[in-house]
């Protein structure tokens, strides 16, 4: 996905919430935002976001110490999240099809979004309330059809994941495919609070898949630079899953067979992009078809 004029006001404001998340003063604060937007006068829009968010937060880490601003947030989020898990996973294991339950809770956890909205705009209550209502949700269903086909005959499954937090509901999803076939990619570094090894380990994710990371601190995937193992994969897995709106904006240009999109739609930049509509929970098959090799 190409940056649009739209994204502009989101890379301030992630600027401005690292920054103060970090602790920086006025000053530093504004030193920030003006980096920031010297980057974005030069950044190319035919790249996707994730590049110049990126950017935005080496940036606010370079100027505040080095801190990673949202350390403690991930924290919380995987405390949070595991909690969870546990009060619905036998929602899952009751579902007549526990696939496509998990599948729902997987993406409606993808609000557990830094990049897309602000702390505040988050709480347990408001997780939860997102998390149930995807149990209810009826859309998508022939797509989750044909992703579960798709798994159940795979021998490879590539799956990249997205955030803290959610990461621990990218687990619970993964159990119900078959044991042994799932390579799971975090972030190569810190950056917002998407999912690290360190995070794939507070959640148990390292349990049941093979972890890799991306080899760098984008909020999303930058093929050309990740490891040969995980370019590999990509060419070659039976599946491949991408994970949240980054994902879908580094990945949605590439055309390949059994490539899925999950996500929950947080922005009208997305929507539009995407063409579905925001708040959507989508599970899309990507160019090239959803038919696995």
């Amino acid at each position: 996905m190409q940056t649009y004029l739209e994204c502009i006001p989101c890379f301030v404001r992630q600027a401005i919430d690292a920054a103060q998340l970090a602790g920086g003063s006025d000053d530093v604060q504004e030193q920030v935002v003006r980096r920031v937007l010297e980057e974005v006068s030069r950044f190319p829009f035919d790249s996707p976001p994730p590049l110049m968010a990126e950017r935005i937060h080496a940036i606010a880490r370079e100027l505040c110490g080095g801190v990673d601003p949202y350390r403690e947030a991930k924290r919380a989020s995987n405390e949070l999240a595991l909690e969870l898990v546990d009060e619905l996973r036998p929602r899952v294991a009751g579902d007549r099809a526990p696939f496509h339950a998990a599948a729902r809770l997987a993406a409606a956890a993808n609000v557990i979004d830094l990049g897309a909205m602000s702390t505040r705009d988050m709480s347990h209550e408001a997780i939860r309330r997102e998390l149930l209502a995807a149990l209810e949700e009826n859309g998508g269903t022939h797509d989750l059809d044909a992703l579960s086909k798709a798994v159940e005959g795979a021998d490879t499954v590539l799956y990249f994941t997205d955030n803290a937090g959610e990461i621990a509901f990218d687990r619970l999803f993964i159990e119900q495919m078959p044991p042994g076939v799932v390579t799971a990619v975090v972030r190569g570094g810190a950056v917002l609070n998407d999912a690290t090894y360190e995070d794939a380990e507070a959640v148990g994710l390292t349990e049941v898949a093979r972890v890799l990371d991306t080899g760098r601190a984008a909020p999303g995937v930058v093929l050309d630079t990740c490891p040969d193992a995980v370019r590999r994969l990509f060419a070659e897995a039976d599946v491949v899953i991408a994970k949240g709106q980054g994902n879908y904006e580094s990945l949605s240009g590439k055309s390949r067979p059994g490539l899925f999109f999950l996500l929950r739609v947080k922005c009208p930049v997305v929507a539009r992009d995407s063409g579905f509509p925001v708040g959507r929970l989508v599970f899309h098959p990507g160019r090239g078809g959803a038919a696995a090799p």
